[in-house]
């Protein structure tokens, strides 16, 4: 049943269109495997944009190796209206993004972690990152809804993020919800 749902879910970026996860886990270890010795960053991110007749997700998905380049890719999800509570559209992104984590099992994490685990004391490292498309200036109207998210993706054992610094979400997956 899980193996039926991962194979539906597909992934794509600038140069290939219905990635397999397990095609994107691939290509984030190549990415790694290149210089084991880099500082990598596993970032996670979900925006959306609402349309006239639906909404689109798209989850992306960012490893970058500090000053040296990214590899990246991102899911799309539409639903069939339009939605407009803003904790509704919050709260579905956050759990857009935790599905995509959850395909990094344990063994997957793992398999990437053993990567840089050679390298360490040559200053490689791995972390792991959630982004979340909210703030919490004053004047942000998803300021409220900080503290809830920022647990959820920190109880999944992901670093948290949020604007400025959650780039995945609020730049990368926000350029195609166009």
């Amino acid at each position: 049943m899980i193996k039926d749902y991962v194979s539906d879910i597909t992934f794509q970026n600038l140069s290939h269109k219905h990635m397999s996860f397990e095609r994107v886990f691939r290509n984030i270890e190549q990415f790694m495997e290149k210089d084991p010795t880099g500082n990598f960053k596993l970032m996670f991110g979900t925006d959306s944009q609402v349309f006239s007749r639906e909404t689109r997700f798209i989850t992306g998905i960012v490893i970058q190796q500090e000053r040296k380049g990214v590899w990246a890719c991102f899911r799309k999800v539409t639903i069939p209206r339009r939605m407009t509570n803003l904790y509704e559209r919050i709260s579905y992104e956050t759990t857009l993004t935790e599905e995509v984590v959850a395909l990094f099992t344990d063994e997957k994490k793992d398999s990437l972690i053993d990567i840089v685990l050679p390298n360490i004391y040559k200053g490689a490292s791995l972390s792991i990152e959630g982004h979340i498309d909210i703030g919490s200036g004053k004047r942000n109207k998803t300021s409220i809804f900080v503290k809830e998210m920022m647990s959820r993706i920190n109880t999944i054992g992901l670093k948290p993020k949020i604007k400025p610094d959650s780039f995945v979400a609020s730049s990368y997956a926000n350029r195609f919800t166009k």
